[in-house]
């Protein structure tokens, strides 16, 4: 994989703000209560805007790429991307005293039970953590298991945070847990990784960390 140093910044933040702006779209979707043929009419609007992006379309995923602050990144990616709508996005920050945090509120679009997230949104919220947590240990890894243990249902539109930290390591394998708790500690969810290098990795694939986190 090569990571090229970013360019046209200014293109990745239209890109971004198109991002967000689909993301409240899709929150409206969700929540909208206006009349059929009002949905009717912005559908086909929708259909017109859909073609103007498809005028030229990528034919890779989104690679990873150098911001100017000199951090990698992965605007593209399912769980942090700015430039990817589906993405909540969590923002990870690294703890000076090891590990990484998020702090997230989920939408209604991400429920599951009634008046809950689904949990599947907090599987990929806990895995990207765990992921995190390997690689500011300096390691490098794909998730082999992921063992998550529900403790509570997690609310949308309400802030939570999701927590981990690398435990331990045996050859290309690296355990770490997570978390995710209401602000005031009340744990609503935990798992245990367990992340493999894999052998072409041994010499260090550009996986983007979290920022130092200031004060933490």
């Amino acid at each position: 994989m090569t990571i090229d140093v970013a360019a046209g910044e200014s293109r990745t933040a239209a890109l971004c703000a198109l991002a967000q702006q689909t993301r409240e779209l899709m929150d409206a979707v969700i929540g909208t209560g206006v009349e059929e043929d009002e949905l009717v009419a912005v559908a086909a609007e929708l259909t017109a805007l859909t073609e103007r992006l498809e005028a030229t379309v990528r034919v890779s995923p989104r690679p990873y790429d150098i911001a100017p602050d000199g951090t990698v990144r992965h605007l593209g990616n399912a769980a942090i991307g700015a430039a990817n709508p589906f993405a909540v996005p969590l923002v990870v920050e690294r703890l000076a005293s090891g590990g990484v945090r998020a702090e997230v509120s989920f939408r209604p679009l991400h429920e599951g039970p009634p008046g809950a997230v689904h949990g599947g949104i907090t599987a990929m919220a806990l895995d990207h953590l765990l992921g995190q947590a390997v690689a500011v240990a300096g390691l490098a890894g794909m998730t082999g298991t992921l063992t998550i243990r529900y403790r509570a249902p997690v609310p949308y539109d309400r802030p939570v945070v999701v927590t981990a930290e690398h435990t331990r390591t045996e050859g290309r394998k690296a355990w770490a847990d997570a978390r995710v708790a209401l602000p005031d500690g009340t744990l609503l969810a935990e798992a245990t990784g367990i992340f493999i290098t894999p052998t072409a990795w041994l010499n260090g694939p550009p996986i983007p960390t979290a920022p130092d986190s200031a004060g933490q």
